[in-house]
């Protein structure tokens, strides 16, 4: 029993040689899993450049960056004094030539009341240019107020209104709507040598205008264009050479008008039919 013992185990270690062998094999015949190479020096020529790129954008940022040096205004400053504009910018200006606030600059000088609109521009090496525009008034609105040529009450209690200025009237809130219809009516005027001196609107929604030589002229609250059109009419057949002798012309009635003449003497009617004027 011992001899055949002996002679089994060489014949196991063959087979297991064998076997083995056979493993060694496979495992040599499968492809070898490959990791992917990392491009160090193309991602440290990368590195470079993004450095050397930051550092001149640094280096630029802080060559431009320089303090502004000079202040250019202009403007008409007849309400708005340079010194005003100066104060109010100086600063902005201490942020340096690429920091400055050239939004923050516009609003604050907008905001001045004679002040319509403001441009701010920058100039290298280190100039700041703000041009300003002042309001233009074009009417009075109510006993102090100035009203644009947009209708906006830039100015509501001004301590000196020019006398020239048209006088405009309506409830709070309709000072465009008022200021359209002066426009409307003084286009008018203005080719018949005469100009409105005032527009007003009651808050029972009643329109009348004044022209410069004192005629009054009644439009009631109703068929506002369709009245205006019919005075002209009235005033180029009738009235032109004897505007001077009318106080007021009432245009509410349907279809007429009414005179009212300055002295007794010239008084007289001229409608299409005597009634009571309409709204």
């Amino acid at each position: 029993m011992n001899w055949s013992g002996a002679s089994s185990r060489p014949a196991f270690r063959g087979r297991a040689r064998r076997m083995l062998r056979r493993r060694n094999r496979r495992r040599a015949e499968r492809p070898a899993l490959k990791m992917p190479a990392i491009p160090w020096r193309v991602i440290g020529v990368a590195a470079a450049v993004l450095v050397l790129a930051l550092g001149g954008y640094q280096a630029s940022a802080w060559l431009l960056n320089r303090p502004i040096v000079t202040l250019q205004l202009s403007g008409q400053f007849q309400r708005v004094t340079a010194i005003q504009v100066e104060a109010l910018v100086e600063p902005y200006a201490r942020a340096g030539f690429l920091d400055v606030d050239l939004e923050g600059i516009r609003r604050t000088l907008t905001d001045l009341p004679w002040v319509a609109n403001v441009e701010v521009r920058r100039r290298f090496p280190g100039t700041l240019e703000v041009a300003v525009r002042e309001e233009k008034p074009i009417a009075c609105w109510g006993e102090r107020g100035l009203l644009n040529a947009a209708g906006e009450l830039f100015l509501p209690d001004a301590g000196h209104v020019p006398a020239e200025l048209p006088r405009l009237k309506g409830p709070p809130g309709t000072e465009a709507q008022v200021t359209q219809r002066y426009f409307a009516v003084q286009e008018q005027l203005e080719h018949r040598g005469m100009s409105a001196a005032s527009v007003t609107l009651d808050a029972r929604g009643a329109w009348a205008f004044q022209t410069s030589n004192g005629l009054q002229v009644r439009l009631g609250a109703n068929s506002i264009d369709e009245r205006i059109a019919r005075f002209f009419q009235v005033l180029d057949r009738t009235l032109t050479h004897m505007a001077g002798e009318v106080d007021y012309v009432d245009m509410r009635y349907p279809n007429g008008f009414a005179i009212g003449w300055k002295s007794p003497a010239a008084a007289r009617t001229t409608t299409d039919e005597e009634r009571r004027p309409h709204a």
